[in-house]
């Protein structure tokens, strides 16, 4: 009787690290990142690891494992899982391409921080469910588009509550703050996906942080489902309404699969919004300590001041370089559904793949443009011959609401800056040697006509 032959992932395994070096990896780059919180930030440790520059050493620890093993990946010695860290570039390609076989995004460790409030969200589903869902997200999010199909209608309630932020800062004597703005910002995102009549509805915003925070612990706290479920009722009830003008209203004239679960995507773009106000805020910061590109962003707006919905590139180019600068999603997760092989050897079935954003991103190894500001790197779109960046994810997972959000901050952007000169007086950034994390729960900026 012969006995069954090991599998491949045995016989030729990927190189492993030691399990002291697992063990600073897990310190310097996955502990600082789980501290911050993953769904929801906790700003004290946001600060902190501002501080300390903590970010920055996670680079260093990498970039100090890939001149140990090179193009990896490499599995780490954790015990009772297989897991594994990306090192090289063409890797992160062939990953993010070949999502979501063999490469699920419904990675463990992530569908439970997502079920606490989005349970079958397409991120953690797979098979139909996931293609199903995924093209109502595309669809609905106009994921093809630089500029949203309603966009005409989007871009007037930006404005709106723009200028309604910049008349607070006024009366406080010209300050703005990051509660301030977040609040302006989240009033423009209930408008839009939800309607006008959510506008002030600050009850449903908090009811998705507070679930998100429970999301924090993964599977180490309890559902609250009797919040989950209420939370699900209010947007099933806005979907319903499809308020004129609202992506609520779009969704509503899309074709569904019955398998598409409408109103448990929706979730995930009030999720996905919260770090899109991070992201502008800190390209405020960018722009307000680069006088040049702060006057090459005004004359865009300019340019373009006759367009009813502007595409303003220079705008989103600085969306997108804070997001590189200051990764808002610096941990991009997949697991494997078979056993997959790489050059130098079989990667297990069931391996978390962990691909640390930041990392790419910030190796200054590889990128001249690394800690410096580059909008313009961002003016043609990035090809797989490319450096791998990732403000987005990428490949046949990448968010499929990337442009809306563009489109979003960037109009959101130039009605302040095309109103007011800013100030940012927080901060010192050091244009050539930016800091490795930006901590936008402290910006404070001064603006003045």
């Amino acid at each position: 009787m012969s006995s069954r032959p090991a599998p491949a992932s045995v016989q030729n395994p990927l190189p492993k690290a030691t399990a002291w070096e697992t063990l600073q990896v897990l310190r310097d780059v996955e502990l600082p990142m789980i501290a911050k919180g993953p769904i929801i930030r906790r700003p004290k440790v946001v600060g902190a690891v501002e501080r300390l520059g903590i970010e920055g050493r996670a680079v260093k620890r990498m970039q100090a494992v890939s001149e140990k093993y090179g193009r990896g990946p490499l599995m780490l010695a954790v015990p009772g899982k297989n897991m594994a860290t990306v090192l090289d570039p063409d890797d992160v390609h062939r990953i993010i391409e070949e999502t979501p076989e063999p490469f699920a995004t419904a990675e463990t460790l992530k569908r439970h921080a997502l079920k606490h409030f989005q349970p079958k969200t397409s991120l953690i589903s797979h098979g139909e469910e996931r293609t199903q869902r995924r093209q109502l997200n595309e669809q609905v999010l106009d994921n093809g588009h630089p500029i949203h199909r309603m966009a005409e209608k989007f871009v007037p309630v930006v404005q709106e509550e723009a200028d309604e932020l910049l008349r607070l800062a006024d009366s406080k004597g010209g300050t703005l703050t990051y509660p301030d703005y977040l609040d302006a910002w989240f009033r423009v995102v209930r408008r839009v996906v939800l309607g006008d009549s959510y506008r002030n509805d600050k009850q449903l915003t908090e009811l998705t942080e507070r679930l998100r925070a429970r999301g924090n612990f993964a599977f180490l706290r309890p559902e609250d489902t009797e919040g989950r479920d209420e939370l699900i009722r209010q947007i099933r009830a806005a979907l319903e309404k499809g308020e004129p003008g609202s992506i609520a209203e779009f969704m509503n004239n899309v074709p569904k699969g019955d398998d598409a679960v409408p109103e448990q995507q929706v979730p995930q773009w009030l999720f996905a919004f919260d770090p899109a106000g991070m992201a502008s805020i800190r390209g405020l910061a960018l722009l307000a300590s680069h006088p040049d590109r702060m006057a090459e962003a005004r004359e865009q707006i300019q340019q373009e001041s006759q367009e009813k919905a502007p595409l303003l590139q220079r705008l989103r180019g600085t969306v997108l370089e804070s997001l590189r600068l200051w990764a808002t999603t610096p941990m991009i997760l997949r697991e494997t559904t078979t056993e997959v092989e790489f050059e130098h050897g079989v990667m297990p079935q069931g391996t978390t793949v962990l691909i640390f954003a930041p990392f790419f991103h910030r190796d200054d190894r590889n990128l001249e443009f690394a800690h410096r500001f580059a909008p313009e790197i961002w003016d043609k779109p990035r090809t797989r011959e490319d450096w791998p960046l990732l403000p987005f994810s990428g490949g046949t997972g990448i968010c499929p609401g990337r442009h809306l959000v563009l489109l979003l901050t960037s109009n959101f952007l130039a009605t302040i800056i095309s109103k007011r000169q800013v100030e940012l007086t927080s901060h010192s950034l050091e244009p050539g040697n930016l800091p490795s994390l930006l901590n936008n729960y402290r910006l404070e900026f001064q603006l003045r006509p």
